[in-house]
């Protein structure tokens, strides 16, 4: 296996085992985090879009297999999310964290509401604007308090062995 496969690959598998073991053990009000996201967001910032959507698609069929909801609708939500929070991977630069975070705050809502709405179409007859306010809401604002502690440390560990490319500020 190459060497540059095995960090990501050992941040989806501790994402995964956080998720199904350890996520309803911190739920707020019923909020349970998204470790799998953070990952795959993350993953996405620091490698590039064509990595972010692999990631997110793979993450993604964990969660819908360790989940009761239908299979295949947080893959299709991850991957679309990885794939985008990647063509932000060349404006990241090394000692920034306000751009990822707020990348990561978006991609949390984002992929709350569009997981809502996809389980909304599927027929699982959601009360869409109670569920807003009480989970998906929540659960972004969750996501993004958790990325503060997770995103600084997992961005260097899978930067670890490689340079950055780009330190082009946004102007």
């Amino acid at each position: 296996m190459k060497s540059h496969l095995i960090p990501p690959l050992l941040a989806v598998i501790v994402a995964t085992v956080l998720q199904s073991g350890f996520a309803s053990h911190v739920a707020v009000g019923g909020v349970m985090p998204n470790f799998l996201l953070l990952v795959v967001v993350t993953i996405a910032l620091a490698t590039g879009s064509n990595e972010g959507a692999s990631v997110g698609f793979a993450a993604g069929v964990v969660f819908d297999l360790l989940g009761t909801g239908p299979v295949g609708t947080m893959a299709l939500v991850l991957t679309v999310v990885g794939y985008v929070a990647g063509l932000l991977h060349t404006a990241m630069f090394a000692e920034g964290w306000l751009l990822p975070l707020t990348v990561l705050s978006i991609a949390a809502f984002t992929s709350e509401v569009t997981y809502g709405v996809l389980l909304d179409l599927l027929g699982a007859e959601l009360p869409f604007w109670r569920t807003l306010l009480t989970k998906m809401l929540p659960g972004a604002v969750y996501n993004t308090a958790l990325a503060l502690l997770v995103y600084p440390w997992l961005a260097r560990f899978l930067r670890q062995d490689r340079p950055m490319k780009t330190f082009r500020r946004l102007a």
